[in-house]
C-alpha cells in the first residue's frame, strides 16, 4: 500500500451541521455513488438557503462496519449541501443532522477514484494516532477545488474520531 506521509490531519471540534440532499443505501461491491450524484445535482438549486457552495459527500456506517469489513456490507451515502437553521426541505429531498464532535480533517489532493487515501487513513494513520473512529457520519467536503476523478482535485476528508480509551 502506498503511504501518504505528507497527509497529516488537523483536529477540529466541529459544531452540528444541518444538511439537505439525497441518500441511497449501498455497499462497496454495489456502489451507487454516481447515480446518487446524478440524482442530486439537478435538484440542488431547489435548496433556497445553502450555507455555502460546498458539496458534502456523507457516509453513515452502521455500528461494527469496520470491525468485520465485507464488500457487501451496507451503509448509507448522501449527496448534500449545508444549510443555515431550519431551511425548508424540498419535496423528494431529505434533511440530515450531523452531530457535533471531533474530526480529523485531511486536506487531500488527488483523484476521487483513488481509494489508497482511505486505506492510508484507516489502516496506517488511525491505528498510530491515539484515536478511534466515533459513531458519527464521515464527511468529504467538496469545495471550489474539487474536480471529480481529476488527479489535481482537492477535497477535505473528515474522519469522526474520539480519543482511544486508556489501555487499548
Amino acid at each position: 500500500m502506498d503511504s501518504f506521509p505528507a497527509l497529516q490531519p488537523r483536529l477540529l471540534e466541529a459544531p452540528a451541521r444541518q444538511l439537505l440532499g439525497c441518500s441511497l443505501a449501498m455497499s462497496r461491491a454495489e456502489d451507487q455513488t454516481a447515480l446518487l450524484w446524478r440524482t442530486f445535482m439537478p435538484r440542488r438549486r431547489e435548496i433556497t438557503s445553502p450555507a455555502s457552495s460546498d458539496l458534502f459527500s456523507v457516509t453513515q456506517y452502521p455500528p461494527g462496519y469496520f470491525a468485520g469489513y465485507h464488500a457487501y456490507a451496507r451503509f448509507r451515502k448522501w449527496a448534500a449541501v449545508a444549510v443555515d437553521g431550519d431551511a425548508p426541505v424540498p419535496r423528494g429531498l431529505d434533511a440530515l443532522t450531523v452531530p457535533a464532535g471531533l474530526y480529523a480533517v485531511f486536506d487531500y489532493c488527488g483523484s476521487s477514484l483513488d481509494t489508497r487515501v482511505f486505506q492510508y487513513i484507516l489502516l496506517e494513520w488511525l491505528p498510530a494516532s491515539g484515536f478511534v473512529l466515533d459513531d458519527r457520519p464521515h464527511l468529504e467536503i467538496l469545495g471550489p477545488g474539487y474536480r471529480n476523478a481529476d488527479p489535481a482535485s482537492e477535497e477535505e476528508i473528515w474522519l469522526p474520531v474520539r480519543p482511544r480509551p486508556v489501555g487499548n
